[in-house]
């Protein structure tokens, strides 16, 4: 077949499935013209075509539900604007419950649900039958019901989008496929075809279940596999009425959707089928995967027993075919941190149709603009780590999770699969103390303790989970005696050069040129003045700065750093997160434990908070940091790897006499909530400044030279904010937050949680969230209002406090 390649594009799109097709749509609404789509067969042809054209709103957070929201508005008004039809329709949906546990998650989407706008119900079984006269509701729970929702046609909808970008000037071809990507000083240039090369300004993946390998072509890291997702059809039912909601049963795994007159039932099975492992075909296109009753029976055992009448029909279709996978259940989107002007939109994890709107539009404002438009932390492909582009984490990782899409969705609750992928040195030593493990970024992490006697296992629960009250015990020693704290994970960078200060300066809001041994506390801006990245900067040399931030945010700090050093600094920076353990020791006896094991004077005139120097410690040479995240007398030890064991023996060996802990993040979590301390991710991102989250005094406006952001700072201080984050105090002692729970003040709808934890010390849960009004947010306007949280559709009356609940002098750090 012949085809007619342009030689240049401003954009090339690589995959015409409905993410490709959207974001050449709204590339063409952004005014850019030169867009060119290349798929390799023809559009839809991988996953798009066999998709069930679900439309829900509902997400796990807020920022996803938007995105969401937006698909359905754009897929109602496609057919009007480009003549194509779309099969469109609102005709809400219904999921239901058959435990308590269950229909608590669905209370807490519900709460989520009115602070985004959507119309929600929550509703008996009765009325669930109501709509959906086929239910069988003898053991359901409840429901929760949203007219809003929708479905829509994949093909149709695609061709739409398609037409509608073809209609703003973009180019299609179909029957090209790319071959490879071509780059030049870690820029991408352009694609080859099997029909010649194409030189572009920007590259976008979104090859869909191929993606993972284009990407390797352009040195890129996508994590995502295939895997089997099962639908049946059945003949025609007569009762089945046209317009009726979706149904999903995530207890049973099963999605119900009326289709021409029949029922199709989709599965998201917790045994998952990875598909794939040795590549997908070339030829794959349209093709289906084989039939496999038996792995499919128990799925449709549970469909009859909630749809009864489907016994009295036969199935008429029984289909497989694959879709992608990440191994966190969220999907990839922006600038891959490998290559400048090289973007990724795959990885879509049954979401696509519903999500497909929301982040062609994203994903297109992000190349015009040069920056995400909102805050994409939660599917930001710089969230990803190398290890997980490794096909035998992947495989390992999906079989679980197709599944988690309708597992409930338990407070902390972690993977089961491709786990022990990264152990900190002391792993075994706390795994014999009864360590019990979570997952972040692929470390294992000791979250609690279990007492001897006790089997270190989580059992969930959305109330008190089986270890509050070992949690509540390793809160306390940090309070009153010492804790011990391993958080080998944290992501550790050495920048270094002539050039390290005066670069890192620039890119830092608070001022790092302090004298060698000091630690600056500080954040990285963006032009907007948007929150980067959180962390610290210790001086280890005139010259020489190390760099210490969040676990999961290694790969997005070390792109952010690179792309902000100029080109003819002299300065050089380096992961060195794998050649330092940190032991962290907290509490009002960590200076008596230290001082049993090292000469050094650990005096607060002597050792000041802020400061860090090399120390003997018991055979080895630490840098110990006076530093805290729960608010306590404490340090931080990072000690050179090989080093760690024997360090950590010597500590144990004497720490009983001050009463020493082992402590794990979920009680790191707990000291920091009663401090008000932040989590970059959850409760600051890049579209949150300093000024609205309560951070100036991180800031250095006087500094010479300035820094990134700056500008931006003074406005937003003149002019005043629009929402602010604030620390909130349950009056009830009962009930638990987590994030995402609606902030009521006198009445009024302002806000939503970015964090919660029980405070043990306080004797009460307490969160951290945004307060919004148009008008300006001021402490005047905070203290003046009466508020309440809702969690799970009831409200509860907390304090607000724009300070800190616990120790607000900060005398303990201090002393």
């Amino acid at each position: 077949m012949s085809v007619n390649l342009p030689s240049h594009a401003q954009v090339v799109i690589v995959g015409g499935g409905v993410i490709g097709c959207s974001i050449a749509y709204h590339l063409t609404k952004l005014g850019w013209k030169d867009v060119v789509l290349l798929e390799r067969k023809t559009l839809t042809c991988g996953t798009t075509w066999h998709a069930a054209g679900l439309v829900p709103q509902l997400r796990a957070t807020y920022n996803m539900s938007m995105l969401a929201k937006y698909s359905t508005g754009l897929y109602e008004s496609l057919e009007a604007e480009t003549g194509q039809a779309t099969g469109f329709k609102r005709n809400g949906s219904l999921t239901v419950a058959t435990s308590m546990e269950r229909m608590e998650e669905l209370k807490h989407g519900a709460s989520m649900a009115r602070y985004c706008d959507f119309e929600v119900q929550v509703i008996e079984p009765e009325q669930a039958k109501e709509h959906w006269p086929l239910l069988n509701i003898d053991d359901l729970t409840g429901a929760v019901y949203l007219p809003g929702d929708g479905q829509t046609n994949p093909i149709d909808t695609t061709q739409a989008l398609a037409k509608g970008a073809k209609m703003g000037g973009a180019t299609i071809i179909e029957h090209c496929k790319v071959t490879d990507v071509f780059k030049e000083n870690g820029k991408v240039t352009g694609v080859a075809t099997e029909h010649g090369n194409i030189s572009a300004d920007y590259v976008v993946n979104c090859a869909g279940m191929w993606a993972r390998e284009f990407g390797k072509l352009a040195g890129v890291n996508v994590p995502l596999h295939a895997a089997e997702h099962f639908y049946v059809v059945t003949e025609p039912m007569s009762d089945l009425g046209r317009n009726m909601p979706i149904l999903r049963d995530p207890d049973g795994f099963n999605y119900y959707k009326e289709d021409a007159g029949k029922m199709l039932v989709g599965t998201f099975e917790p045994n998952a089928k990875p598909w794939g492992m040795d590549g997908i075909p070339d030829n794959f296109s349209f093709d289906e995967l084989p039939e496999d009753y038996e792995h499919l029976e128990p799925y449709l055992e549970a469909a009859m027993h909630r749809i009864p009448s489907m016994g009295d029909v036969g199935l008429q279709v029984f289909f497989n075919g694959p879709e992608s996978f990440t191994p966190d259940d969220r999907y990839h989107l922006g600038e891959a941190p490998e290559l400048k002007n090289f973007f990724v939109a795959a990885g879509f994890n049954s979401v696509g149709i519903q999500s497909a709107g929301g982040a062609g539009k994203m994903l297109a404002s992000w190349i015009v603009n040069g920056h995400a438009p909102t805050d994409l932390w939660d599917v930001d492909i710089r969230r990803n780590g190398k290890f997980q582009g490794n096909k035998n984490y992947l495989f390992d990782r999906t079989k679980e999770g197709l599944g988690l899409l309708y597992a409930n969705h338990f407070p902390f609750r972690q993977y089961e699969t491709a786990r022990n992928v990264r152990k900190s040195i002391l792993h075994d030593r706390l795994a014999a103390h009864g360590a019990c493990f979570g997952e972040a970024a692929g470390w294992e992490r000791a979250n609690w303790f279990a007492p001897e006697g006790v089997t270190p296992e989580y059992e969930y629960s959305f109330g008190r989970q089986n270890w509050f009250e070992y949690n509540a015990a390793e809160h306390k020693a940090v309070r009153e005696t010492v804790g011990l704290f391993d958080q080998t994970s944290f992501s550790k960078y050495l920048l270094q050069g002539p050039d390290a200060c005066k670069v890192l300066n620039q890119i830092c809001a608070n001022n790092i040129d302090k004298p060698v041994d000091k630690i600056t506390y500080t954040q990285w801006l963006n032009e907007r003045g948007g929150i980067e990245a959180d962390l610290t900067v210790t001086r280890i040399a005139e010259d020489q700065f190390l760099i210490v931030s969040g676990v999961e945010t290694q790969t997005r700090d070390m792109d952010w750093l690179k792309k902000n050093i100029p080109a003819d600094a002299r300065a050089y920076a380096s992961d060195v997160t794998s050649a330092y353990a940190v032991i962290t020791l907290m509490g009002p006896n960590s200076r008596a434990l230290i001082s049993e094991l090292t000469d050094a004077d650990m005096s607060h005139a002597a050792f000041p908070f802020g400061s860090s120097r090399e120390i003997d410690l018991a055979y080895a040479k630490v840098r110990a940091s006076r530093l805290t995240y729960v608010g306590e007398l404490g340090w931080e030890l990072y000690v050179p790897t090989e080093f760690a064991p024997a360090v950590f023996d010597k500590i144990m060996e004497h720490g009983p006499t001050h009463g020493l802990k082992l402590c794990g993040y979920h009680t790191l979590n707990s000291l920091r909530m009663e401090k008000g301390y932040r989590h970059w991710g959850h409760d600051i991102t890049d579209y949150d400044t300093p000024v609205e989250a309560g951070l100036t005094f991180a800031v250095s406006f006087k500094k010479p030279d300035g820094f990134i952001g700056k500008e931006a700072l003074l406005k937003q201080q003149a002019e005043g904010v629009k929402k602010r984050l604030v620390q909130f105090l349950f009056e009830d002692p009962e009930p638990l937050c987590y994030h995402e729970e609606p902030i009521w003040r006198d009445g009024e709808l302002v806000g939503r949680t970015t964090a919660g934890m029980f405070g043990h010390t306080l004797g009460a849960t307490l969160a951290m969230g945004y307060v919004e009004n148009e008008d300006g947010v001021t402490a005047d306007w905070i203290n003046a209002g009466s508020y309440e949280i809702e969690v799970a559709q009831k409200r509860y009356k907390v304090t607000a406090n724009l300070g800190t609940f616990y120790d607000p002098e900060n005398k303990k750090i201090r002393c």
